[in-house]
């Protein structure tokens, strides 16, 4: 006669936290800095689905007066000279499409140029022994404490000396090559690199380009993802560049497009309805980018040692 016995396991019941008023105050706390970050997009929002008309009228309502798409419609270039006036535009045209593409372009080449040439600059100054090294890349990450502003005119000189004032490549290849904090964010990640990856690597007979280019790189994908964001996003927002050396449209990008509509001043008063919308279309992809890879830039970021 055989025995079963049966075992039971002995559940422990969750814990669960208490409130405290400290806690409570945090999670206010919180929720309020949302709140108030999230209140100019909405606001944004609230003006761009509004006429300017009611508008004017109801300047503090916090809905939509007289709820209408005429701005957006307006941004994408889809009303007619007389719909736009009579809904309080100044009837000028804005290529919409024409700038997005330009600032596709502009963003994307920085981007991509920045990213290759910084990560091979970083792997030299990471990796490679040379005299001098440590000398150099001090003088190069001085160029961070350079403001932006004083390199503005050189480069227009520059770039005027080019021929290329008034064309895409001319907007992009001030920041085109490198730039000192990518290069310091990719330097970080390769010195984190554990050397016997690299010396294995040799042992099979690989040099330093095809390290290079087939064990660093596929390893630092996530910083390069991270940092490719970051300077998609820095290139998409420029302004004051872009608009010192593009004079048409042929070269102007979005930024620059929402200053000249907002220029084009109807009798009426400034468009903001349209100009609210145009603003809201130019930033959605921004933040859509951004808010995908939130969470991947801060881990990049507090791994490579950038607080």
């Amino acid at each position: 006669m055989t025995a079963v016995t049966a075992t039971t396991t002995k559940v422990r019941p969750t814990r669960r936290r208490r409130l405290s008023p400290g806690r409570v105050v945090a999670w206010a706390a919180m929720a309020a800095i949302v709140l108030i970050t999230l209140l100019p997009f909405y606001w944004i929002l609230r003006t761009a689905l509004s006429s300017n008309t009611a508008l004017a009228a109801h300047p503090s309502d916090p809905l939509p007066v007289d709820l209408t798409t005429g701005g957006f419609e307006r941004a994408l270039g889809l009303q007619s000279t007389e719909e736009a006036i009579a809904q309080g535009g100044s009837g000028g045209g804005l290529k919409f499409w024409r700038y997005l593409i330009n600032s596709v372009i502009v963003s994307t080449l920085i981007t991509v140029c920045q990213i290759f040439f910084s990560a091979m600059a970083a792997y030299a100054f990471a990796r490679l022994r040379w005299r001098g090294r440590d000398k150099v890349f001090a003088l190069f990450l001085a160029g961070l404490m350079v403001p932006t502003i004083f390199t503005l005119l050189p480069n227009f000189v520059l770039i005027k000396e080019l021929g290329l004032v008034d064309n895409l490549l001319g907007i992009a290849l001030p920041t085109m090559f490198m730039t000192p904090f990518a290069v310091f964010f990719l330097r970080q990640f390769f010195m984190n690199v554990p050397r016997e990856v690299e010396e294995a690597a040799l042992l099979d007979g690989a040099g330093k380009i095809r390290i290079f280019f087939r064990v660093m790189l596929p390893m630092a994908s996530t910083p390069i993802l991270t940092l490719g964001v970051l300077t998609y996003i820095t290139a998409w927002n420029d302004y004051f560049w872009p608009l010192m050396v593009s004079y048409s449209d042929s070269s102007r990008v979005l930024t620059v497009a929402l200053a000249i509509f907002r220029a084009q001043t109807p009798q009426t008063g400034y468009d903001w309805s349209g100009l609210m919308a145009a603003t809201l279309i130019a930033a959605l992809p921004m933040l859509l980018l951004f808010g995908f890879f939130a969470r991947r830039i801060v881990g990049t970021i507090s791994f490579t040692g950038i607080k």
